[in-house]
């Protein structure tokens, strides 16, 4: 192993040319840490960006519409068999968010697609978990969103360059598919096709044919189904993932089913709206009162109504 017997000080060898090499090498530093340029400043700004509080809609009638910034969340786990209660918690309530990778993170100045997301246990809105539903049929913004209509899941703009990203999935395949359960796919991309469509279901199945065509009700339980393979938006169990922003669940598209033939509450989404009567809170921090034995949505079954 060679050892440097000299430096530049002491002026032996190429030093003119070392003393020009480390001064150029300081310019350019100094040159990128001024326009920003440096990986650690794009890191920190893509993550200062896409932490910043993001406004949800505050909506009047209840119903969601096209143009609206919401947050999907998922309630969480219902029942939990006893048996396992002291082996793992359940699933907490989660909320669909954007999953940079690392390496992206430290060399993108902004999100770009396709990226991946995932079920995070943040709850504040901010521009990481508010996404946009957009029309893909010509609907105006701020007509209702039915159930049964072909609909988009946008990311809000200002970190995603020009184009809003996507919310995509496709049948799962062998170079394409969930990371940990190798289900079918869920991730963000920039074009807008029939694989980029959604359509909103009724939370009940046996109540889907009469809620064809109607309003879909905003902060109660609903159902997120992929228009081309019919899969349901899912959090699977037991499939945490290690981000950037801490351990977080998988997000795939892939109906769970009970003995019921209705979904789990794997598959149960919330379309949270922002608190009309809080600016720090959302819809779904709000307690809702029921008188006893009410179920606790429009679309919720009671007992006697369950399959």
């Amino acid at each position: 192993m060679s050892v440097r017997t000299y430096n530049p000080s002491v002026r032996v060898g190429n030093w003119n040319e070392d003393i020009c090499l480390e001064e150029d090498l300081l310019k350019d530093f100094l040159g990128k840490k001024e326009k920003g340029e440096l990986l650690i400043q794009k890191s920190h700004n893509l993550m200062h960006n896409i932490l910043k509080k993001s406004e949800l809609t505050v909506t009047t009638d209840g119903f969601v519409h096209f143009g609206d910034v919401v947050m999907l969340v998922n309630p969480g786990q219902e029942t939990v068999p006893l048996s396992l209660q002291q082996i793992e918690p359940p699933r907490p309530a989660t909320s669909l968010s954007i999953n940079i990778d690392e390496h992206k993170m430290h060399t993108a100045c902004q999100v770009e697609g396709p990226c991946n997301v995932s079920a995070s246990k943040m709850l504040n809105p901010s521009a990481r978990n508010s996404f946009v539903i957009t029309s893909v049929d010509g609907s105006e913004n701020g007509s209702p969103l039915k159930f049964g209509q072909p609909f988009a899941i946008s990311t809000t703009g200002g970190y995603a360059g020009n184009e809003m990203l996507k919310l995509f999935s496709d049948h799962a395949r062998f170079n394409l598919s969930a990371k940990k359960s190798r289900q079918q796919i869920v991730q963000l991309v920039d074009e807008v096709n029939y694989l980029s469509t959604w359509q909103v279901l009724a939370y009940h199945p046996q109540h889907r044919l009469e809620f064809e065509g109607r309003p879909v009700p905003g902060n109660c339980k609903i159902v997120v189904s992929h228009n081309k393979t019919g899969q349901a938006l899912s959090t699977p169990d037991e499939c945490g993932l290690k981000t950037p922003f801490g351990r977080e669940f998988e997000v795939s598209a892939h109906t769970v089913l009970d003995t019921h033939k209705a979904e789990k509450d794997n598959n149960h989404w919330v379309f949270v709206s922002g608190n009309p009567s809080d600016d720090v809170t959302t819809h779904f921090d709000r307690p809702e009162p029921q008188p006893s034995g009410a179920p606790k949505s429009a679309e919720e079954p009671t007992s006697e109504d369950k399959p």
